[in-house]
C-alpha cells in the first residue's frame, strides 16, 4: 500500500500480514521465480536480488527461496506466470497502479474488475495513470540510527533524498541504485527495516469519509487477491482515521 506516511502504513497492516503469512510467502516465492528467469544468481539479477531480500526479511526459509529459484530458472521444472499491470481510477479522484502476476488473464481480470465495481473504481486506458507515477527505490531505517549520520552517508552512496517518515528515516533512492545504497549503508553498521523498488505518485489526493473507507477496503481486497504482487495508489489518509479503518 502506498500513500501518505508510508512507514505508518506497514506498522499498521503488520499484525493482518502476520496473520496472512503463507499467502504472503507464496507471493514473494511467486516473484523470486519469475525474476530468476532473467538468472538464478541473485548478484547478477537486481529484481531476484531484491525479490530474495524481501523474502528473507519475511522469514522465508533460504531452502524455499532456493527451489523458487530453481523453479524459474528451469531446474525444478518451469513454471510461467504472465505480468500485468492495472490502471485504476480510484475512489475520490485517486488513481492506482496494480502489479499482477497470473497463470489465468481471464480469471483475473473478472475478479480485479468485481473487486473495483464494489468500491466504485474502474480500469483506466493504459497510460491514463502511469505517468503519475515514478519507479524509485525505498528504504526504511528506524530512527536509532540518527538522522544526521544516515543523511550524509546516504547521499554520500548516492540516495537523492533522506526525510523522516513516521517513526524512522526514508532513504530514496533511483531504483538501480536502491541496493549500491542499501550495501554501502550496511557496511557503515546501518541496518535497514524495509526496503524495495516500487511507483511512487508525484502529487497525492486527500481522502476523508467515505472516499477514505472505500479506498481502504479496496487497496486491502486488492493485496489480499492470490495474483496481486503490489498495490500503489496516490492517496492520503489522516493517520487517527487510518487507525480507525484498521481497527
Amino acid at each position: 500500500m502506498s500513500g501518505h506516511n508510508r512507514w505508518s502504513k506497514i506498522k499498521h497492516t503488520k499484525a493482518a500480514s502476520d496473520a496472512k503469512k503463507s499467502k504472503g510467502w507464496t507471493k514473494l516465492l511467486k516473484e523470486i521465480t519469475v525474476a530468476a528467469k532473467g538468472g538464478g544468481d541473485p548478484g547478477g539479477n537486481p529484481r531476484l536480488r531484491t525479490a530474495v531480500d524481501k523474502a528473507r526479511g519475511s522469514n522465508v526459509p533460504n531452502e524455499t527461496i532456493k527451489r523458487a529459484i530453481q523453479k524459474g530458472t528451469g531446474e525444478l521444472g518451469a513454471e510461467s506466470y504472465d505480468e500485468l499491470t492495472y490502471e485504476v481510477y480510484g475512489p475520490g479522484g485517486t488513481a492506482v497502479v496494480v502489479d499482477i502476476l497470473t497463470d489465468n488473464r481471464n480469471r483475473t481480470a473478472g475478479e480485479i474488475r468485481k473487486l473495483l465495481e464494489r468500491a466504485n473504481a474502474k480500469l483506466a486506458a493504459s497510460g491514463s495513470v502511469l505517468y503519475l507515477f515514478h519507479k524509485k527505490g525505498h528504504v526504511l531505517y528506524d530512527q536509532a540510527v540518527g538522522e544526521d549520520k544516515l543523511m550524509e552517508a546516504a547521499l554520500e552512496a548516492g540516495a537523492d533524498d533522506v526525510r523522516a517518515d513516521g517513526d524512522g528515516f526514508l532513504v530514496e533512492t533511483e531504483a538501480g541504485k536502491m541496493i549500491e545504497v542499501k550495501e554501502a549503508l550496511e557496511k557503515l553498521g546501518m541496518t535497514s527495516v524495509h526496503s524495495e523498488v516500487g511507483m511512487y505518485p508525484d502529487t497525492h489526493v486527500r481522502l476523508e469519509g467515505k472516499d477514505a473507507e472505500a479506498m481502504f477496503k479496496l487497496v486491502q481486497a486488492l493485496e489480499d487477491h492470490d495474483d496481486v504482487q503490489n498495490v500503489y495508489a496516490n492517496y492520503e489518509i489522516d493517520d487517527a482515521l487510518m487507525e480507525q479503518l484498521s481497527a
